[in-house]
């Protein structure tokens, strides 16, 4: 991997998934920051820079679509791929309109798998 880390935000409500997330990233090699909540994340997006999001939908304040919408309106390029327990296919479609590039479902997914992918999708071996 570079010298330089690929940061990755992990924007989920459940605190343990959250955690369990950001350790399994830092233990891959990732840099790694946590938000709760929609509005948390719009700011930490907006004010850092990031190679990667991973974006619960159902989350407080504002929630996944929110973010998603709202990053669209003003342009912004993050990769974002979309974590959720959605599981319809209206949903994964709405989400991809709004700009996700990846689409997990959190209960069909191991960890590992969701490492493997970010792996895949910012080149890192």
């Amino acid at each position: 991997m570079s010298e330089l880390k690929k940061k990755i935000l992990v924007v989920e409500d459940e605190k343990p998934m959250a955690h369990a997330l950001e350790l399994k990233l830092k233990s891959s090699g990732f840099d790694a920051d946590v938000a709760h909540d929609g509005e948390a994340a719009l700011e930490h997006i907006l004010t850092n820079s990031y190679d990667l999001v991973l974006l619960d939908l159902v989350i407080p304040k504002k929630d996944g679509f929110g973010v998603l919408a709202e990053l669209k309106e003003k342009g912004n390029t993050t990769p974002i791929f979309v974590t959720s327990n959605l599981s319809q296919q209206e949903d994964e479609k709405k989400a991809r309109e709004l700009g996700a590039q990846g689409y997990l479902i959190k209960s069909n997914t191991p960890l590992l798998k969701i490492i493997e992918t970010i792996k895949e999708f910012l080149h890192v071996v």
